[in-house]
């Protein structure tokens, strides 16, 4: 009887477990079409450049972790270069999406995520005083491009964003 319980128990703790594990954040969902590996081409401030953004699920689909890299070939004014980061995207509070951006450069950016309309997301910092505002939007088009945009708005002006970075990207084929 004793070795009953003792396996009841066992299956008990074992349910509630994977109950727990396995609540993804419905607030993620719309993100989805960001999943996969997307391959870029752009321009803006630091010049003409390519590279890669990859948006997977991690955590037991509790996140989504965008890693990026961008090359910039040299130009009359700057040698080559390569920006890498990584983004961590999550619920929040309540139905709040946030994210929290590294990069090699030392930024760290805390932002608010919002995703009111299918194939479109809105990643917008949150407002420091004397510090820029810095938006970051993509945009999934019928073609299957994704536009990105990255903006900055200046200090004491939080919604004057002005673009620094624009770039297309088309999803790369499965390995």
């Amino acid at each position: 009887m004793r070795s009953l319980r003792v396996v009841l128990l066992a299956f008990a703790v074992i349910a509630a477990a994977a109950s727990v594990c396995a609540e993804v954040p419905k607030q993620l969902e719309p993100l989805t079409f960001l999943l996969g590996e997307w391959e870029a081409a752009g321009g803006g401030q630091p010049g003409q450049g390519t590279g890669t953004a990859t948006f997977a699920r991690s955590l037991q689909d509790r996140v989504i972790i965008r890693t990026s890299y961008a090359e910039y070939p040299a130009s009359k004014t700057a040698p080559a270069s390569r920006h890498d980061d990584l983004m961590v995207i999550y619920a929040g509070e309540g139905e709040r999406i946030r994210a929290d951006y590294f990069d090699n450069e030392g930024h760290v950016i805390h932002y608010t995520v919002t995703a009111a309309v299918p194939g479109e997301a809105s990643f917008v910092s949150d407002i420091a005083s004397g510090a820029p505002r810095f938006r970051l939007s993509y945009k999934l088009g019928a073609d299957g491009l994704l536009k990105g945009e990255f903006a900055i708005a200046p200090p004491g002006k939080p919604d004057a964003f002005a673009r620094y970075l624009a770039w297309e990207s088309r999803k790369a084929a499965a390995h």
